[in-house]
């Protein structure tokens, strides 16, 4: 069962669910660019400047979170996004090595 926040936990993450979220553009876009961080960095959703509404990045990120891509945490009035490196890694060994491959 997923947190409070929505994040699944490492079993609960589904292959396909989360290749659901690698599928559009820009989600790809935020994996790829939180891939190119260093380790736990975090960033707000806003500072990926995708060209969308509001409304439509909360949805991406919503779909990021709750396929268990990313980790969200609340920083007062936005929210800062981190890429569930090691989760993914031991449940999908080699996945980000494919998206890294890619960008």
């Amino acid at each position: 069962m997923p947190d409070a926040e929505g994040h699944p936990s490492t079993g609960e993450m589904d292959l396909r669910t989360v290749l659901g979220a690698l599928a559009d553009p820009l989600r790809y876009g935020v994996v790829a660019a939180l891939l190119r961080e260093g380790e736990g960095a975090a960033r707000t959703c806003a500072s990926f400047n995708l060209p969308v509404s509001k409304s439509t990045l909360t949805h991406h990120f919503r779909v990021l979170r709750e396929s268990g891509l990313i980790r969200q945490v609340d920083r007062g009035n936005s929210r800062a996004a981190t890429l569930r490196r090691e989760d993914l890694d031991q449940r999908f060994p080699g996945l980000l090595d494919l998206v890294r491959a890619d960008s």
